[in-house]
């Protein structure tokens, strides 16, 4: 089963992502706009892993101190470069909170999976197969404004994505802290 351990969004906060990814410019670009329903902030993708290994991980989860804070809603930004656009994300400060609890999953998982490597704070709100003009596509994307929304985080989950033709269907499998 494929897993991975995030964060909830809130729904007004969804919400209001939904609205920024109405405002970023297809027209003759190939861009896939994450379903509103299943925007979260991904900690540690686990990959596949056998069912029998769950009980383990669940455990492990269980015993990383969680102390709920916030963080605000930042910029949007693009994976890898500005010149190779694969990913568009909203970021999120401050990143200290979410690097710590991110830097705790990898350590009470150290002995199941590997370290994650330039973990970066975000939120995705679209995949790119292509964009026409990389250059006006940038400049577009860099004037939309996104306001400094507050988001309670309190705890975070192993969720199971099973990948449809339609989507990946999101099952939670734990909620911690």
């Amino acid at each position: 089963m494929r897993l991975f351990i995030a964060i909830e969004i809130p729904k007004d906060i969804k919400e209001y992502i939904s609205k920024i990814q109405e405002k970023i410019d297809t027209t003759k670009n190939k861009i896939r706009f994450i379903n509103k329903a299943q925007t979260h902030l991904t900690l540690k993708f686990l990959g596949e892993v056998q069912p029998d290994k769950v009980e383990h991980i669940t455990e492990n989860l269980r015993k990383i101190a969680f102390k709920t804070f916030s963080v605000y809603l930042d910029k949007i930004g693009v994976f890898p470069n500005e010149n190779y656009i694969k990913v568009i994300w909203i970021g999120l400060k401050p990143e200290e909170p979410v690097l710590q609890i991110q830097k705790n999953i990898d350590e009470g998982l150290k002995k199941l999976f590997k370290k994650g490597k330039n973990f970066k704070v975000h939120v995705t709100l679209a995949r790119v197969k292509y964009i026409d003009n990389k250059e006006n596509f940038i400049d577009k994307l860099k004037k939309i404004k996104i306001e400094n929304k507050k988001i309670d985080m309190d705890n975070f989950k192993l969720v199971k994505s099973t990948l449809t033709p339609q989507g990946p269907v999101y099952e939670d499998l734990g909620v911690f802290g």
